[in-house]
This record gives structure tokens, C-alpha cells and sequence, in this order.
């Protein structure tokens, strides 16, 4: 867990408002400390009070991260705002998919992104090239975004009432669905290149999807990958889940999930869950 690795320790986390004046150049740091997982680090301890060291700081860190991640969702709550916390592996495609999607909405509703990268502003720069506001959060050596970071964007970007702020967690298929940010919604990004069997191997990150984005479906005719057994193995981990095909180049699905993104708005916030279609597979939806 991430109190054992160490990446809860705050040191080295920046959190950078990305405007059109911000250097086009990454903006690197040598934070002085490494990823943790050697000998020594926070949560070790010596062999007969290592594990119960390592569970208390563990639940200290969660406890501590659940109460940040009440207040930012009564501070969303307040303003209708809706955050969704898109979580996935590097190279799925989550900024390609940002793009599309800013674009697609057009400004209705209006968007914001907070950007999670354990360096550079890479991903922010490309967000702002579509003329949305974003903060972007280097983590340094750490595998996720938490509560107090997105507290801290927040109140950098200032997000409009009646709007969506999309969270593009870092990249990480396990650390992530531990720490609630605040979210209304969890969005998992898989693409087709990476392996129909990843909700297998990955429970816990799909298990915590309210709906799963399967991208890059235009790649499908020269990839050995199966949709229907990716389709039947997120429903083994996550009966509630809901997966969509879409495709970031192509567009295809597109649509359908920024209607999904609109109809949240339009519903609310509300507590962290997903919000049900009546229609069945005939909105493009698997279940």
C-alpha cells in the first residue's frame, strides 16, 4: 500500500495553474527523494512490530484522506459542481480522450481539468490547447492523486457553478482506486491494446468504475482482443459497471458519453455512485 512506498509523503508534490503563458518546456525538479520501496522507508519497522506499524500508518493515511475527500465534496456539492476522477494505466489514451471530450461539449456544460503526472506539464499544456482551464499536479514519486492535492486545485481553478471537473488521475491501475478524492463519479479508461484480461488481473480499479471506457476500439480489426470477454470479465469484478466502446480519433462513442457527463450535471452531484440508464445496449451501453 502507498503508506509502505512512502508516495503519501507530501514532499515534492507541485501543483502548477497551466495559462497560455506557461512555458511550453517541461518544468523538471529533483525532489530528493526516490519511489520508497527500499528498506528504511515510512510504515518499516523492525521485525516483530513491522506489520502492525505498517496497518496503523496505513489506516492513519486513508482516515486522514477520507475526511479531506468529505470536505471537497461538500465544497463541490455547494456549487454544483461535478468532478470525475478518471483513473487508468499509462497509454490509454486519457488525454487524447480529454481533448475530444472538451471539444465535443463545446462549453456545455463548461469544463475544467486537473491534470495528475508524477512530472512535467505536458498533459496540461495539451488540455489548455483547447481553451480549457487546468491545474496540473506533479505527485514527484507518487503513484496517485489524494484528497488534499485536489483540494489545493480546486481552489485553484475555481470551477463554475453547473460544471465538470475532470480529474485525469495518474497512471496507475492499483493505487488509485484506494484514495477518494472527493469524486462524484470514477471513470475507468482501458484501451484494447493493453489486454481484454486487465479487470481480472486488476480488480480493485474496476471494481471502483462506475463506468468503463473501452478507447481505442478503432484499433480492434488489427489487434488480437476480444471485447465480449473484456465486457464479461469488468461484470466478474464489477456487476455495476457500466462499459463503453469509444474510439478518441474516430469518435465513435463520443457522443454518448458526453451526454453521459451531461446528464450528471443535470442530475447533480450527489453522493459518489452511478446513476442508471433505463435503456439497455441500444444506447451503446454494455452492461
Amino acid at each position: 500500500m502507498c503508506a509502505t512506498c512512502g508516495c503519501s509523503d507530501p514532499a515534492g508534490t507541485r501543483i502548477t495553474q497551466v495559462t497560455a503563458d506557461t512555458a511550453a518546456a517541461p518544468h523538471l525538479h529533483d525532489h530528493g527523494h526516490g519511489n520508497g520501496h527500499g528498506a528504511g522507508q515510512a510504515g518499516t519497522a523492525d521485525e516483530d512490530t513491522g506489520e502492525t506499524r505498517t496497518v496503523l500508518l496505513e489506516q492513519q493515511v486513508l482516515a486522514r484522506n477520507d475526511r479531506l475527500a468529505g470536505a471537497n465534496r461538500e465544497w463541490l456539492g455547494t456549487r454544483g459542481v461535478l468532478a470525475v476522477n478518471l483513473m487508468s494505466s499509462p497509454g490509454s489514451g486519457k488525454t487524447t480522450l480529454l481533448e475530444r471530450t472538451i471539444r465535443e461539449l463545446a462549453g456545455r456544460p463548461p469544463v475544467s481539468v486537473v491534470e495528475g503526472d508524477q512530472e512535467s506539464l505536458i498533459d496540461a499544456q495539451r488540455v489548455r490547447g483547447t481553451g480549457c482551464a487546468a491545474v496540473q499536479i506533479n505527485t514527484g514519486a507518487g503513484c496517485h492523486l489524494d484528497a488534499g492535492m485536489l483540494g489545493s486545485a480546486l481552489r485553484e481553478l475555481d470551477p463554475p457553478p453547473r460544471s465538470v471537473v475532470l480529474i485525469e488521475n495518474v497512471g496507475n491501475l492499483v493505487c488509485p482506486a484506494l484514495f477518494d478524492l472527493g469524486e462524484a463519479h470514477r471513470v475507468v479508461i482501458m484501451s484494447v491494446t493493453e489486454g481484454a484480461d486487465k479487470p481480472l488481473k486488476y480488480p480493485h480499479m474496476f471494481a471502483a468504475a462506475d463506468l468503463v471506457l473501452l478507447n481505442k476500439v478503432d484499433l480492434l480489426p488489427h489487434l488480437d482482443f476480444d471485447p465480449g470477454f473484456f465486457e464479461s470479465s469488468v461484470r466478474r469484478a464489477n456487476p455495476r459497471a457500466e462499459v463503453l466502446r469509444v474510439s478518441a480519433t474516430g469518435g465513435e462513442g463520443i457522443g454518448i458519453w458526453c451526454e453521459w457527463l451531461r446528464d450528471r450535471v443535470t442530475a447533480g452531484p450527489g453522493e459518489r455512485g452511478p446513476a442508471r440508464r433505463d435503456s439497455g445496449a441500444a444506447d451503446g451501453v454494455a452492461r
